[in-house]
């Protein structure tokens, strides 16, 4: 088992920053990507930003050059950094990890972007 715990979410004002946090511990031989989702009122989840274990990235469209994930291997620990957050950005964010082939969720942060 793998368990999940995320930090880092809030209420920020339309153009400001976050960074979350997503560290993995428990049984660890392997993880594969690390990644983070969201999901606002009424709409469904989507993929924000993932990390493979080679460090290659990807982004939502809605968030590129804003949002940069990144890992730190010996922690087993990811990060989402959110700049010039916008209102559209606020929903329940949940990090997912693979290790192996089994999947895990965080139990999800709250990003709130006023205008």
């Amino acid at each position: 088992q793998v368990q999940l715990v995320e930090s880092g979410g809030g209420l920020v004002q339309a153009g400001g920053s976050l960074r979350l946090s997503c560290a993995a511990s428990g049984s660890i031989f392997s993880i594969n990507t690390m990644a983070w989702y969201r999901q606002a009122p009424g709409k469904q989840r989507e993929l924000v930003a993932g990390i493979k274990s080679g460090g290659r990235t990807d982004y939502a469209e809605s968030v590129k050059g804003r949002f940069t994930i990144f890992r730190d291997y010996g922690k087993n620990t990811v990060y989402l950094q959110m700049n010039s957050l916008k209102p559209e950005d606020t929903a329940v964010y949940r990090c997912n990890v693979v290790e192996r082939v089994l999947e895990y969720w965080g139990q999800g942060t709250q990003v709130t972007v006023s205008s």
